[in-house]
């Protein structure tokens, strides 16, 4: 099989010819149709999250079954999946409470063989995954299946930024109908926030975004107010908007500190902070201690949208089916795997809100 590896840390992806690994008891063999090329493979690439290289990168994808091991039940080749990078095991102490997001055995799996080289040593596959390749072996925790005809390349998507987004808005924020949201940051994760708050029925959705593409296709999306920041103060623009009080939620989906504070300011008192983009490993941030007591703000993390991914990916299925949630305007690229360095270039330059490898 082909797969883009990662060999050095901030270095092109090279592709190369590696064997799939031997099929475990409870693994599953997916032919990857389509997979998402995501902010966070950027991040890995560049060592903001250490993930020891060689690691063929690639965590939002969608594909066919061609093998189930022994011990696998509820799946069968031929089957639709979606990749989901954190495992839902469904027994461990987080999973018994709905909250899979957080499920235990990820660490162990996030390091797990996904390809071998002809010397016979191991390549990893990013978050247990590997879906920037022809094909994958991986656990059937890791896989949700899907009766759908939507195409692969928005099912792809489910995978990590809709489902981190729309569950932002939806299960980890719970924006209300009715409210003002704040969204800073409109790239593929933000164009999802943006449509879990219409989704939930927000009066005004505030896109903050310094690329006027990304501004234009929120406003496609359901924003109502775009706003430049390189053309003033944001959180004073927000502001004003709102008779002087800020946004009932505030969203940062960048994961830069002087964002997040940002957004901390952009929530009005008693508002609600959710932090959506991931920051390096590496990276601080300070508040100030008094507003921080004294205006009473929700300060949320959001890993994976809060998401339950067996309920949560067919729910966004649905969504797109019935025309509520449009995933097909978020992918704004086809590309080949050869061209997957190139879409690290387009999305650190603005030109795209998501490439996605066919």
């Amino acid at each position: 099989m082909r797969a883009a590896v990662l060999n050095a840390y901030n270095e092109p992806l090279v592709i190369e010819e590696l064997s799939s690994p031997d099929l475990g008891p409870g693994d599953v063999r997916v032919h990857i149709d389509a997979s998402g090329v995501c902010h966070s493979d950027l991040t890995v690439q560049t060592g903001g999250v250490p993930m020891p290289p060689p690691v063929i990168l690639g965590h939002e994808g969608a594909g066919t079954i061609l093998q189930v091991g022994s011990d696998v039940s509820g799946l069968a080749v031929g089957d639709k999946v979606i990749a989901s990078f954190i495992p839902a095991c469904g027994t461990c102490w987080y999973c018994l409470r709905d909250q899979s997001n957080l499920c235990e055995t990820a660490n162990s799996l996030m390091f797990a063989t996904r390809g071998v080289r002809s010397d016979g040593s191991p390549v990893f596959g990013m978050t247990g995954l590997g879906t920037f390749a022809d094909e994958m072996v991986t656990s059937q925790t890791m896989v949700v299946k899907v009766n759908t005809d939507v195409p692969a390349e928005q099912l792809a998507l489910i995978g990590c930024g809709v489902t981190t987004g729309v569950g932002a808005a939806l299960n980890t924020a719970r924006v209300e109908p009715g409210s003002t949201v704040a969204v800073i940051g409109c790239g593929g994760v933000g164009q999802a926030v943006i449509q879990g708050a219409r989704i939930a029925g927000a009066s005004r959705i505030f896109a903050i975004d310094p690329v006027e593409m990304k501004r234009k296709t929120a406003e496609q999306l359901g924003a109502t107010d775009l706003i430049d920041p390189g053309a003033g103060d944001p959180t004073a623009q927000v502001q004003e908007a709102t008779g002087g009080r800020g946004a009932d939620y505030a969203f940062e989906v960048i994961g830069l500190p002087e964002t997040i504070l940002q957004a901390f300011f952009t929530a009005r008192r008693g508002g609600t902070v959710c932090i959506v983009g991931m920051p390096r490993i590496d990276a601080q941030v300070t508040f100030p201690a008094f507003p921080l007591f004294a205006d009473e703000k929700r300060m949320l993390g959001c890993f994976y949208g809060s998401a339950q991914v067996r309920r949560d990916f067919p729910r966004f299925v649905s969504l797109i089916e019935t025309g509520r949630l449009d995933v097909a305007a978020m992918v704004s690229r086809h590309i080949h795997l050869e061209d997957v360095n190139d879409a690290f270039r387009a999305m650190q330059a603005g030109e795209v809100i998501r490439s996605v490898i066919v």
